[in-house]
């Protein structure tokens, strides 16, 4: 497994190798949102390579890869880190960077930390906004807590946290990044899932659509029907002689 970072593009592999790969995997797209400082890009390296690193650069926006078998097929997976999102007037602050990010991701996953009560006023807020860059409904979201080994300093209660995933139709888990991988991994797995499903089933319609053959104009057959009656006519003329 190779992890790229990049902000423009991505450099695929092939699983088991630098080479080329002989079949290309299904490409899964998943965008990682949240407020600053909430362990987005600790979520996505943890998912990407089991580690837990503590400090990380000033969130730049990079893009990671990784090949992941899921249910027998092997999926090529993208992870889209982004910067953190504030609320300014009461409303979000969302730049076209992190609008773009969400126009790009075939699933999302917004964070908010336990510790940070601001950072779970947000989530509301940033669902309703993906939804508006999505529209109908089919983008599949997880919300993730963050940070739950810090319960000596924690601001949000873990049923708030479920109660609103259940109220926006999203599925809800609580984890620590920096002590347990399992549920990190659940999360991005049911999203990979999701994500896969939606394509297979996509798939099949486009195919028939595209086998449909096209009508034929309708002043092609017109001007076919005026020459068939016009050499019939002919060919009456001709007999009668």
């Amino acid at each position: 497994m190779r992890l790229t970072q990049s902000m423009c593009t991505i450099a695929e592999c092939a699983p088991g190798g630098d080479g080329p790969a002989t079949a290309r995997p299904r490409l899964v797209k998943i965008a990682v949102v949240g407020g600053s400082g909430v362990g987005k890009t600790a979520l996505a390296v943890r998912f990407l390579t089991r580690r837990f690193i503590g400090d990380y650069e000033r969130n730049a926006g990079n893009l990671y890869s990784r090949h992941i078998q899921i249910d027998g097929e092997m999926l090529a997976i993208q992870v889209q880190d982004t910067p953190g999102v504030q609320i300014h007037e009461h409303s979000l602050d969302c730049n076209e960077q992190l609008n773009r990010c969400i126009r790009w991701a075939d699933a999302l996953v917004i964070v908010f930390s336990i510790t940070d009560y601001k950072s779970f006023e947000l989530l509301s807020h940033l669902y309703h906004h993906v939804r508006q860059l999505h529209p109908g409904n089919t983008v599949p979201i997880v919300i993730i807590a963050n940070k739950a080994d810090l319960l000596h300093i924690k601001e949000v209660e873990p049923q708030q946290g479920l109660q609103l995933a259940n109220m926006l139709g999203c599925t809800f888990y609580e984890v620590s990044v920096s002590e347990n991988y399992n549920n990190v991994f659940n999360a991005f797995h049911l999203l990979c899932k999701e994500v896969s499903k939606q394509q297979i089933t996509s798939t099949p319609e486009r195919r028939r659509t595209s086998l449909i053959p096209r009508p034929k104009s309708p002043n092609m057959q017109d001007l076919k029907r005026r020459f068939k009656q016009a050499l019939s006519a002919k060919v009456r003329t001709v007999t009668s002689v």
